[in-house]
């Protein structure tokens, strides 16, 4: 009985210690447990105070880009109404541009049709100038032609400068001294010159009447007080002679130039009868 007591109070002592042991070794559990979410919770909320900044980080950064887009989308509505108007301006002048090219087109074309006129207008002309230098270098050829024997003796000259012919005569083969009325060996000098000039188309006639220095004197002063009256006289009547051999009087004037266009040296015999001249000129009409 007593070894049967004995061994139960062994066994409720054992079971007892045995509890106790179990509890601290779940105590112990617990606190290692507490422990390891102490140190759990204090690494989390490291990463939470982490993210937290990263989070606010992002935030300023996310209104940063939001702002600038905003300021970007502005620029881009700006830019593209810039844009516009440029396409705009540049499509009014583009217009502008094309419309003065048209024009320019056609005042090229204008200038190039006026050109094209002017130079048959000048061509023409020229063939114009032509045929009168040519007219007058045939008058020219038949004068020389039909008063050879005048010429060969000097008292005719001939000459022809830039389209315009000058016959010099002495006024000896064509009137008496002191004379003005042509005599008849001066007629027939002058007739030598009647169809040839009544062939010139589109030209003048001038006669010059020219006299030497010495004064008038004596009874010719009643008619011919001093050189001009005579140098006047003597070109009126040979115009009226070619007037009246069929010569237009349109076409024919007389000029009288006195002692003042001398051609020679009127100190000499020789100067003074070349100064005594008549001249006919061909020259262009007013």
């Amino acid at each position: 009985m007593k070894q049967l007591a004995f061994l139960a109070l062994a066994g409720l002592v054992f079971m007892s210690l045995s509890g106790c042991l179990v509890a601290e070794s779940r105590y112990l559990q617990k606190v290692e447990e507490a422990d390891s979410l102490t140190k759990e919770l204090g690494a989390l909320k490291q990463k939470h105070a982490s993210l937290t900044a990263d989070n606010t980080a992002l935030k300023a950064e996310y209104e940063k880009l939001t702002g600038e887009a905003a300021g970007l989308a502005k620029d881009r509505l700006s830019l593209t109404k810039d844009k516009d108007e440029l396409e705009q301006v540049l499509k009014a002048k583009s217009d502008t541009l094309s419309q003065n090219i048209s024009d320019l087109r056609q005042k090229v074309a204008n200038l190039e049709g006026e050109n094209r006129k002017l130079k048959e207008e000048i061509a023409a002309l020229q063939r114009v100038k032509e045929e009168k230098v040519q007219e007058v270098s045939n008058t020219y050829e038949q004068l020389l032609k039909n008063m050879k024997s005048e010429i060969a003796l000097g008292q005719v000259t001939i000459s022809e400068l830039k389209g315009k012919l000058t016959v010099n005569m002495e006024a000896a083969i064509l009137f008496d001294s002191g004379r003005a009325d042509v005599k008849d060996d001066g007629l027939d000098i002058l007739q030598k010159m009647v169809d040839t000039l009544k062939g010139v188309k589109d030209k003048a006639i001038r006669i010059e009447g020219h006299t030497d220095n010495v004064p008038i004197s004596g009874g010719l002063m009643r008619l011919f007080p001093t050189n001009w009256e005579l140098s006047a006289a003597r070109a009126i009547n040979v115009a009226k002679y070619l007037q009246l051999k069929g010569l237009d009087p349109a076409v024919l004037s007389a000029a009288a130039f006195a002692e003042y266009k001398p051609v020679a040296d009127n100190g000499t015999k020789e100067g003074r009868a070349k100064n005594r001249r008549i001249e006919i000129t061909l020259v262009a009409r007013d």
